[in-house]
């Protein structure tokens, strides 16, 4: 039997392709989370066309009953949940626009953090039960180099003239929930991890990124298929383990 595993926001860009290469290089059943399901679906119909076990599921990380209606679902279909990758997320505030911390307005604030940390909170608290069924559970959160605080503090760094409190401080909250959750889950059965997949291209990260969507996506895959003696709670890219 295939091993399930629930991307959010896979509809494009890294989490499309964590979803194909899990299917293709894993064998893996991939479920990609949408806002709008008619894009899910039709995503998922890409990789059905390579022969890959591909499902889409109504997913909005941000409304309570969507993710509740989205964990009934996979239940239905599935039974269990093996793998879990938080990979949506949003940032009005950058690269469209940068606005200084002065000016940033707490409703922005507000709005990155309803989905990039408490709708991965949401999802990860809520497939918990469908996880726990799975002998070898992996949650993957992805973060950001830019929610380092070692690199935002490093005047050496190369990004460190960007200044994006929402964004930044959204993926370092979010690095918290990952060691919070790998404490409450520690030992061989979960890994849970947080993921940089780096500065690629895709609607976030624009055409201007020197890497491709290819190789952000590597990380997923290796955090979402770790071996039992595999590290939990801690932040990798693909170049390994990262500072938080």
């Amino acid at each position: 039997m295939n091993k399930i595993a629930l991307i959010t926001g896979a509809n494009r860009g890294l989490g499309l392709e964590a979803a194909r290469q899990l299917a293709q290089d894993q064998g893996f059943t991939v479920i990609l989370g949408a806002r709008d399901l008619t894009k899910g679906e039709a995503a998922a119909a890409t990789l059905r066309q390579s022969g890959l076990d591909a499902h889409a599921v109504q997913l909005e990380v941000s409304q309570e009953t969507s993710v509740g209606n989205a964990v009934r679902e996979v239940e239905e279909k599935f039974g269990h949940l093996d793998v879990l990758i938080n990979n949506a997320g949003i940032s009005p505030e950058y690269p469209a626009g940068q606005l200084s911390p002065s000016q940033l307005s707490a409703a922005t604030i507000r709005q990155i953090y309803d989905t990039n940390f408490f709708g991965a909170l949401s999802v990860l608290q809520a497939f918990v039960p469908l996880l726990e069924k799975s002998h070898a559970p992996r949650v993957v959160n992805v973060s950001s180099e830019i929610g380092s605080l070692a690199n935002i503090s490093n005047p050496q760094w190369f990004a460190y003239g960007v200044n994006t409190l929402a964004y930044s401080s959204s993926k370092a909250a979010l690095n918290v929930l990952t060691v919070a959750f790998a404490k409450e889950f520690a030992g061989a059965k979960w890994k849970i991890n947080s993921a940089c997949p780096g500065w690629v291209k895709t609607e976030l990260g624009t055409q201007d990124a020197p890497g491709e969507v290819e190789d952000g996506a590597r990380i997923y895959v290796t955090l979402a298929t770790l071996p039992p003696d595999g590290p939990t709670g801690q932040f990798f890219n693909g170049s390994g383990s990262m500072a938080w």
